[in-house]
């Protein structure tokens, strides 16, 4: 006992009223990043495995094809599923449209998502102690201060996944708006010279990885889903739902009413084409009339200061030694 009082005692003079507290938090975060990883990599378990080996054989077609479908993801972090996943079915869906929207179209992309969140987290509350007992010198915080430096950065590093989630949708939607136009120009092609409407979504999806591979993606995955006998009007409201661009939805909805109404494919593409040529050089007019207004503002703040100086300062440092001459 005397032993322990002596090491509160020794905490408390170099790192005040809440040292104990603080070594005890970075031993805790110490051995939760140790013992993760050791909980990663534990190695399956014999009997598990065998009685796995044993019972293969005998599984039937349904059983492989649920093995392939899983085959991909990330045993390790299975094991952690119910802990890196949402497990209200709305809330999961919506993250993994987000992460779709996002461009991450892995099955354990919400588990990635989750585990960034976790770890990066814990180093956040790692720089915060950092900043609390290293970095201070012999300054002294008090309890409302010491809480703050901790969770400023642990919070800062805990949402920092869901702001480069956020960022990423956007900056994809925007790649997509602006290689829509030209898709659509390049399937108006491929329908009036006898393809398809399938075969027109395959040699898109093909053409377009170079010069826009995010929209030549999401072709992709509507190619694979017709292919794999998918009905055609739910694969492309998801692709509408994938992409989150208005632009797109509205191109669902003229194709979907087309295939009911039996109108020709052709012709709507045409039509619904020249109106995103039309909508593509309005948004570039829209940036034009906005440079002007953007180049007087940053004109006035880098010009205007520079010329007061100039034309204001002579004047006033003769008055300031009119005034120290006591003239």
């Amino acid at each position: 006992m005397e032993f322990l009082t002596q090491i509160n005692t020794i905490l408390t003079d170099k790192l005040g009223p809440f040292g104990p507290l603080i070594v005890v938090g970075v031993l805790g975060l110490f051995m939760v990043l140790v013992a993760l990883p050791l909980m990663l990599n534990q190695p399956e378990d014999p009997l598990k495995k065998l009685q796995r080996t044993n019972a293969a054989p005998k599984a039937g077609k349904k059983d492989k094809k649920d093995a392939l479908r899983q085959g991909s993801r990330n045993e390790q972090l299975q094991k952690f599923a119910t802990f890196l996943e949402p497990q209200n079915e709305e809330e999961l869906s919506a993250m993994e449209l987000k992460l779709r929207q996002a461009g991450y179209h892995s099955k354990d992309a919400v588990r990635f998502f989750h585990f960034a969140q976790f770890a990066l987290g814990i180093i956040g509350v790692l720089i915060g102690v950092s900043l609390v007992t290293v970095f201070v010198g012999d300054q002294e915080f008090t309890p409302a201060q010491m809480a703050i430096r901790v969770l400023v950065p642990a919070c800062a590093m805990y949402f920092l996944p869901r702001y480069w989630i956020t960022r990423r949708v956007a900056e994809r939607q925007e790649a997509i708006i602006a290689g829509f136009p030209d898709t659509l120009d390049l399937m108006l092609v491929c329908v009036e010279a006898g393809q398809s409407l399938d075969q027109a979504i395959v040699r898109v999806a093909a053409e377009m990885k170079v010069s826009y591979p995010d929209i030549a993606q999401e072709f992709e995955v509507v190619a694979y889903e017709l292919k794999a006998g998918k009905d055609r009007d739910t694969v492309l409201r998801d692709f509408g739902t994938r992409c989150g661009v208005q632009d797109v939805s509205s191109f669902v909805t003229v194709m979907i009413q087309s295939a009911t109404f039996g109108t020709s494919i052709a012709e709507a593409l045409r039509v619904y084409a020249s109106e995103m040529r039309d909508k593509r050089v309005m948004r570039a007019e829209e940036a034009a009339n906005k440079l002007p207004t953007k180049m007087t503002l940053a004109t006035m703040m880098l010009t205007v200061p520079p010329l007061l100086v100039i034309l204001v300062g002579p004047s006033a440092k003769g008055i300031a030694d009119f005034a120290a001459s006591g003239g």
